[in-house]
C-alpha cells in the first residue's frame, strides 16, 4: 500500500483483510500511519508520543494471527499502561509516569494483532469537558481546524477522523468516547461497566462510571474490537453478562423492531441548536421508516442530584490519583503542576 489516499479508505477490518490476502504488509501499513502522523499531526496535535522504532520492529517480525493482524493503532495517553512507555495523563504532574507492564486491554490489543504506533493527546486526567490542555495543547478537529475535537479522548478522535489510524483507544466516564465521536463523525460506544477489564491497574475507575473502548470509523470495527477486548480476568470485582454471540455477528443480524426513545432537550431543559434538532428528528424519522417504535420521551431525573453525585465520585477518584503520585514522587501537587 503505497499512499495515504488508498490507506485511509479502509477500516481496521478491511486493512487486516488486505494483510491476510498479502495485498499489503504490516510494514507498509505502519509506514502509512507514521507518514500520516508526520504530515497531519502538526495541525491536529492529536498524537503526543510517536513509537516509530517499536512499531516498525513489531511490523517486521512475525505478526499475531489475530483478527487485526498488522493494523496500526493508537493508545490514549491515560488510563492504561504500555510497558516502559510513559503515560502522562495530559498533565505536567504526571510527566514520565511509567509502568513496567502492559495493562490487560493493551495485552489484548497486541494479541489481536494491532501494532501500537503512538499515544494520543487527552484532557488532563480525562476530566475536562474541553480538549484544550495546558500540558499538551488543544486537539484540533480535522473537519475544521478552528474547532476542537471533543472532550478528553479528543486526540484519539482527531487521529481516527483524519485517517491516521482506523481506530484508537479511548475512555469514557461522562462522554469522553461518545462526545469526540459525535464531534468528529465517528462511531463511539461506551461499554457497560465490567465489560472490559482495567486489570491490573484497578478493579474499576470512578466507581464503575469510567469504562474504555475505542473510537472508530465503522460499526464493524467497534464490534470486532470489542470481541477482542471484552471479558473478565481473575480479581475483577464484577463482570458484565457474557453475550450470546460475538458482537461482530450483531452487525449483520436483523435486530427486529426496537423501542427507541429520544429527547430534544438537555438535562436542565436547555433547547438544542436548530441544526442539531434537525439532525435528531431526521434520524428519528429514518428509524421509524425502518419499522422501529420511536417516541420522544424525557426521563424523570434530578440533574442537580446527579451532578452532585458525579462530582463526588470524580473528586474522590482524582484525589486518589494525585495522592498516589505524590507518594511515589515526594512532590506535592500545586497550581503550577495541575490545571
Amino acid at each position: 500500500m503505497a499512499n495515504f489516499q488508498e490507506y485511509h479508505r479502509y477500516d481496521a477490518v478491511g486493512l487486516a483483510d488486505l494483510v491476510r490476502r498479502r495485498e499489503t504488509s504490516a510494514t507498509e501499513l505502519v509506514e502509512c500511519a507514521l507518514r500520516a502522523i508526520e504530515s497531519l499531526n502538526p495541525r491536529l496535535n492529536a498524537v503526543v508520543r510517536v513509537l516509530a522504532d517499536a512499531a516498525q520492529s513489531t511490523a517486521r517480525k512475525t505478526i499475531s494471527e489475530g483478527p487485526f493482524s498488522g493494523v496500526p493503532f493508537l493508545l490514549k495517553d491515560t488510563g492504561v499502561s504500555l510497558s516502559g512507555v510513559p503515560t502522562e495523563y495530559g498533565s505536567r504532574y504526571f510527566k514520565n509516569y511509567t509502568r513496567p507492564y502492559d495493562s490487560e486491554i493493551v495485552r489484548r490489543y497486541k494479541q489481536a494483532g494491532f501494532i501500537i504506533v503512538g499515544k494520543t493527546n487527552c484532557s488532563e486526567l480525562g476530566t475536562s469537558c474541553s480538549a484544550e490542555t495546558v500540558a499538551t495543547g488543544s486537539m484540533r478537529n480535522p473537519w475544521d481546524l478552528e474547532r476542537i475535537s471533543g472532550i478528553s479522548s479528543g486526540g484519539s478522535a482527531a487521529a481516527v477522523a483524519a485517517g491516521i489510524v482506523p481506530a484508537a483507544h479511548a475512555t469514557d466516564a461522562g462522554g469522553s468516547i461518545r462526545g469526540p465521536a459525535a464531534w468528529c463523525g465517528l462511531v463511539g460506544l461506551k461499554p457497560t461497566r465490567g465489560r472490559i477489564s482495567y486489570a491490573p491497574d484497578a478493579g474499576e475507575h470512578w466507581n464503575g462510571l469510567a469504562t474504555q473502548h475505542v473510537v472508530s470509523r465503522s460499526v464493524r470495527d467497534c464490534a470486532g474490537i470489542l470481541d477482542c477486548t471484552a471479558g473478565p480476568v481473575y480479581g475483577d470485582p464484577y463482570i458484565a453478562p457474557l453475550p450470546d454471540r460475538p458482537f461482530l455477528a450483531e452487525v449483520t443480524t436483523d435486530p427486529g423492531a426496537l423501542r427507541v426513545g429520544f429527547t430534544a432537550e438537555g438535562p436542565k431543559g436547555m433547547p438544542f441548536e436548530e441544526e442539531t434538532r434537525a439532525s435528531l428528528f431526521s434520524t428519528a424519522r429514518a428509524l421509524d421508516d425502518l419499522g422501529h417504535q420511536v417516541e420522544e420521551a424525557s426521563p424523570t431525573w434530578a440533574p442537580a442530584l446527579m451532578g452532585e453525585a458525579i462530582g463526588c465520585i470524580a473528586a474522590c477518584a482524582l484525589t486518589e490519583a494525585v495522592t498516589q503520585r505524590e507518594m511515589e514522587t515526594g512532590v506535592p501537587p500545586s497550581a503550577e503542576m495541575l490545571e
